[in-house]
């Protein structure tokens, strides 16, 4: 930098020349120091950790799981690392980040998971600003079980594309057992960020979380005694409700109300028999060097046929019924046609088209099956109670059920679990905060868990129960717990409904509609609303009930109580446990 010197024309006289030559020498020699630090300034100092924001979707926490194995990985490789739900981010703060990965699931038939919903119709509005700053990856989970595999990963990835984003690891998508393919693609997509954003690349000590995670868990879960299986409907009920408890005893697992007990089932015997009989062999058969009933018992769903073996089976078998199911591509038709159909029957149609070694490669893993616990570990530490319906039918000449709840109440005496955390689905923090819980058949299985908690905790908050089944006198579930917390003023309010009591079906959602001033005013209050149970039917009613309520008692338009129940969801006052 040229020090300023004063023209020998410019006005000045030698007092006020002198003057502004020392003024000025001294205000370059400041400039200087500031504009060029000493060398040992510039050499101590950090170079800076690049952003990464890791967002996830998730239904049942698995996405949250492996958003935190990213984190984790991310950190080791000098990354500066946010994790949090899509909930938790607005578009115009999305917009503005360089490094994200998103891992999600997808929840039902193809869609978004309720903590990613509300991003989700930002992102596809027409309105969504361009994302040509942003270089993102997408994981996606899912199960190829369903239809839209993966869908939600699907629609994120091709999104934010079109907007502009990069696209820096092709996306993966994952079926049930993840965790393999998640962890090569979190290799993958950190390999590509570190060189473009400038990340060290060396790895660091590990955060304690990344190096102390639970022991139980899929792939390494605890064996615990069944201690309890009792029968919770009556002798003329339609279902069969089962209180189930399981030991928990040095497993240390810890357990909140609102998490999910995941247990891994084991076939049928019966119908593990009856597959060795078609293909003319014993269980004992050596395939693979493992005895062919220990497979079919214990390591592939012998239950629900795959996608695989349908499209195999109707290649080979001249059956005109499947290939007009199959190749009519009319997801409904096809599962009209499996409806009360197992692999047997699929087996049956194919003959002996079919080897046995061809067979077993057309099977998909056993899945473990998720329950939403019923018990609080403030009341019961060193139990998780479960609240199961037991699938039985006739189909074909043959006994059929469902392949977890049958297990549990027929033949389990001890079995493998392993705990789901769900952080989403949590009693409110403060305990003075009113909650509305909507829970038809077993989905009051968490708020038995809520109200365990509440009671046990001291806190004051008023607790509202819609439950529901088909009759009072066979299906009212845990009716003598529910009726006692009533009379104690635990349970501030419980509204049943028992639809066929009476000539005109009654459900959870008429109950909530009748008093829908009351629903308002709580929520009004900052009460916040719970609802578990059934996705397909149950869990749609109640929002539309829950929309209208809010139209009619706040006076809305239909947008503006759209805007409410959003507000509800961004705030994490209407959470939904459903499956």
């Amino acid at each position: 930098m040229k020090i300023a010197y004063i023209p020998q024309d410019a006005p000045f006289n030698e007092d006020q020349r002198a003057w502004l030559s020392g003024f000025l020498a001294g205000l370059h020699s400041r400039l200087a120091m500031n504009m060029v630090p000493p060398p040992a300034a510039v050499a101590d100092a950090p170079a800076a950790r690049p952003a990464l924001r890791i967002l996830y979707g998730t239904q049942t926490g698995n996405a949250e799981g492996v958003a935190n194995d990213a984190a984790a990985a991310a950190k080791l490789q000098g990354f500066d690392v946010k994790v949090s739900g899509l909930d938790e981010i607005e578009l115009d703060e999305f917009a503005g980040l360089k490094y994200v990965l998103i891992v999600t699931s997808t929840y039902g038939e193809g869609e978004m998971p309720d903590n990613a919903e509300l991003f989700w119709d930002a992102l596809s509005a027409t309105t969504a600003p361009r994302l040509e700053g942003v270089s993102y990856g997408v994981l996606a989970l899912g199960d190829t079980s369903y239809d839209e595999f993966c869908q939600a990963g699907k629609l994120f990835d091709i999104r934010l594309e079109q907007l502009g984003a990069t696209r820096v690891v092709t996306r993966t998508d994952c079926d049930v057992e993840y965790e393999a393919h998640a962890a090569e693609w979190i290799q993958g997509a950190l390999t590509a960020l570190v060189p473009t954003s400038g990340a060290s690349g060396t790895p660091s000590t590990p955060p304690p979380s990344a190096v102390a995670r639970s022991g139980w868990t899929r792939k390494n879960p605890f064996v615990a005694d069944l201690a309890v299986n009792r029968l919770l409907s009556g002798p003329g009920s339609d279902k069969e409700i089962r209180h189930i408890e399981f030991a928990l005893a040095d497993s240390g697992i810890e357990y909140e109300a609102g998490d999910a007990l995941a247990v891994i089932p084991e076939n049928d015997p019966a119908l593990v028999e009856a597959i060795a009989e078609h293909f003319r062999v014993s269980p004992d058969t050596l395939v693979d060097d493992r005895p062919l009933g220990e497979l079919l018992g214990r390591r592939y769903e012998i239950s629900a046929p795959s996608k695989d073996l349908l499209g195999e089976v109707e290649k080979r078998a001249d059956n005109e019924e499947l290939s007009h199911v199959l190749r009519g591509g009319v997801k409904e038709t096809l599962e009209r046609w499996l409806y009360g159909k197992d692999i047997l029957d699929v087996l049956r149609i194919a003959g002996d088209d079919l080897s046995l070694e061809e067979f077993i490669g057309l099977l998909k893993p056993l899945a473990h099956r998720a329950y939403s616990i019923s018990s609080s570990a403030l009341a019961h530490p060193d139990r998780i109670h479960l609240t199961v319906a037991a699938v039985r039918y006739q189909g074909n000449g043959r006994a059929r059920g469902g392949v977890c709840s049958t297990y549990l109440a027929d033949r389990a005496g001890t079995a493998k679990i392993f705990l789901q955390p769900n952080k989403s689905f949590r009693v409110p923090v403060d305990g003075d905060v009113p909650m509305i819980m909507v829970g038809p058949g077993t989905g009051v299985a968490p708020f038995r868990a809520f109200l365990q908690e509440r009671e046990h905790s001291g806190a004051a908050g008023r607790n509202w129960l819609f439950f529901g089944d088909q009759h009072r006198a066979h299906d009212f579930a845990y009716e003598t717990e529910l009726l006692g917390w009533q009379s104690s003023g635990l349970l501030t309010r419980l509204d049943l409904a028992f639809s066929r009591d009476q000539s005109e079906k009654i459900y959870v959602q008429n109950r909530m509609v009748e008093h829908g001033a009351d629903v308002y005013a709580w929520l009004e209050e900052g009460g916040h609303f719970y609802v578990c149970g059934d996705a397909t039917r149950m869990a749609k009613d109640v929002d539309k009930a829950l929309h209208d309520i809010v139209a009619t008692h706040g006076a809305m338009s239909a947008d503006a109580a759209t805007d409410y129940v959003n507000s509800l969801k961004r705030e994490k006052r209407y959470v939904r446990d459903v499956y």
